[in-house]
């Protein structure tokens, strides 16, 4: 059974001027479907590889598989992580950004930084870690589901062509637009139970 392009949780227009029908033509619609398009070739060419789930093969895998594998996740997680409809944390997740950062902005502005602040491409992330919150980013197409303890709650695509249609080089305006206008909070709360890399992962 080959890996598919997951349909996306929203209209492709659902977002405005946030992030334009064009830009989900070419990241989602492209990009995201060649790294899924390469997985089964590299897959349906070595009979090891076959039987294993996106995220076993995330965390076995090094090199150009590792590479296909790790972008299906994390664009299909990040995905996930936008909202065209605002949303607040609240509840548990809401205590343990106040614990972590002080405040919801405080965050924010962490995230942020982290995200303008990555050198090339890679992630900016939010994950759960020793049961506390911590902001950290990965290069490329490395991934949370990579590193142990690192469990994911919202990841952030600073990759140049997740903004530069809509914002073209401005990265820190973009960071800033998605952080505090699309990020699907609630998801993220589902996400402190642990099983985060669960929800971008594909069957074998």
């Amino acid at each position: 059974m080959a890996f598919v392009l997951p349909d996306l949780p929203y209209a492709k227009d659902a977002f405005g001027d946030i992030l334009s029908v064009e830009t989900f033509d070419f990241h989602h619609g492209k990009h995201h479907n060649a790294y899924v398009v390469k997985a089964n070739e590299l897959v349906a060419a070595d009979e090891s590889l076959q039987g294993k789930s996106l995220v076993e093969l995330i965390k076995s895998s090094k090199g150009g598989l590792f590479n296909q594998v790790g972008q299906i996740w994390n664009h299909t997680f990040y995905w996930n992580s936008l909202s065209p409809v605002k949303t607040a944390p609240t509840g548990e997740l809401l205590a343990k950004i106040e614990e972590a950062f002080g405040s919801v902005d405080a965050l924010i502005e962490k995230l942020k930084a982290e995200a303008v602040g990555h050198f090339a491409s890679g992630w900016a992330a939010l994950i759960l870690k020793d049961g506390k919150l911590e902001v950290t980013s990965y290069h490329d197409a490395d991934t949370p589901v990579a590193h142990e303890g690192h469990a994911p709650l919202l990841i952030l695509d600073v990759w140049e062509h997740a903004y530069y249609i809509d914002y073209r080089n401005l990265r820190p305006a973009y960071a800033e637009k998605l952080l505090k206008e699309a990020i699907n909070w609630d998801f993220a709360a589902l996400n402190l139970d642990g099983e985060g890399a669960s929800r971008a992962d594909q069957p074998a």
